[in-house]
């Protein structure tokens, strides 16, 4: 995996140099004390995986990482451990707090490979499309999950949840939901615009499938799904409700 470090701090840089100096399977290709002067060399070099501070007087590392388009999978580092839900909430790999262990290193980046790993292969599994499945006029679509390719009608399809690097795709007539390996954009893309509405960060909805809407929330069967508060205009108004 291809990696950079931004951090502004020059001894925080070198521990994880250090660190990932002495795993084969990284290779270190920048350090950045500015995390703005990072932004054309990860698109340049198409970095795998980030290690990013946080509080930095140039820019958030929050900020930064939600910044980024076709974002790279990346690590949180900091002295900061109040930070760790918003980290977790851009679907961060793991959030490291100094002074960082050699083997809690090991740990993060152990998962981040095992993630880098099933995104590839999902690349590589170009059976149907560039992004892993295939919309047609039958309307279904087929997904990645597991080591198959699953087709799913797309009316089945009540709620998509998403979950780190992963979605949740619910459908009728079955408790178990498809877990794939993709984002929000790439499923979207794919799905029928006039029939599905984002209702939460978290949350794409079949609007066929909406029972009611309680306030602030809509409800499916009876899963209450929360409408966020950035989504409620556009959502209420897809629906006629504004």
């Amino acid at each position: 995996m291809k990696c950079i470090i931004i951090d502004d701090e020059p001894l925080a840089i070198d521990v994880l140099k250090d660190y990932c100096l002495k795993l084969d399977f990284l290779e270190l290709e920048g350090t950045f004390t500015n995390p703005l002067d990072s932004i054309p060399f990860i698109k340049a070099k198409q970095i795998d995986l980030i290690f990013c501070d946080i509080e930095m007087p140039q820019m958030n590392g929050i900020d930064f990482i939600d910044s980024l388009e076709n974002r790279p999978l990346f690590i949180f580092t900091t002295a900061y451990p109040h930070y760790a839900v918003d980290g977790f909430e851009l679907n961060a790999v793991d959030y490291l707090v100094k002074p960082i262990r050699y083997g809690r290193f090991v740990k993060a980046v152990s998962r981040a490979q095992g993630l880098f790993k099933k995104r590839r292969d999902l690349s590589d599994a170009h059976i149907f499309s560039s992004s892993g499945f295939a919309e047609n006029s039958d309307n279904f679509i087929f997904v990645k999950a597991e080591y198959e390719n699953v087709k799913i009608k797309i009316d089945s399809i009540k709620y998509v949840q998403g979950l780190k690097d992963y979605l949740k795709i619910h459908i009728e007539h079955s408790n178990k939901p498809i877990l794939t390996l993709m984002s929000f954009k790439e499923l979207y893309e794919r799905l029928p615009k006039n029939q599905f509405e984002r209702a939460h960060k978290s949350f794409l909805i079949n609007v066929n499938h909406i029972g009611s809407i309680q306030r602030n929330r809509v409800v499916i069967d009876d899963i209450r799904i929360p409408i966020g508060e950035s989504y409620r205009v556009n959502f209420l108004t897809r629906l006629g409700l504004r």
